[in-house]
């Protein structure tokens, strides 16, 4: 058994079962998950509407493999505004990720993003 932690939502992200599960599957680590949202490689429209999808390649040249993580921008409603000393300060906006998935090879620059058919089966009955 893989020694695995799953992340819990904080300021900053929130996490949907999915990717949880996605990510006990494909062994794919939260801090990975992070980089990738913070500095892809490659960025392309989700599949969902409003969603975005980052990766970065891993692997070697002889077996290359691209990681992949589809999120949502979630920005605070206008009665989320937290007070500090007297000032209103707007809270930022969190990230929800949605999906990661491990792609064997490499996938073509500016086409549809190449999701596997069950985890986009599974993407239509959450979103």
């Amino acid at each position: 058994m893989l020694n695995f932690k799953l992340p819990e939502n904080d300021n900053k992200y929130e996490w949907t079962n999915h990717v949880k599960e996605k990510m006990v599957y494909y062994r794919i680590s939260v801090s990975l998950i992070k980089r990738i949202v913070r500095f892809p490689k490659r960025k392309e429209e989700g599949v969902a509407p409003g969603t975005t999808a980052v990766m970065q390649p891993r692997g070697s040249a002889k077996t290359p493999q691209e990681i992949w993580v589809m999120y949502q921008l979630r920005h605070p409603k206008k009665s989320g505004f937290s007070t500090t000393y007297g000032k209103a300060v707007a809270s930022e906006p969190k990230t929800r990720v949605i999906s990661a998935w491990r792609y064997p090879g490499i996938s073509p620059v500016g086409k549809k993003i190449p999701i596997p058919d069950e985890i986009l089966q599974e993407l239509e009955s959450i979103i």
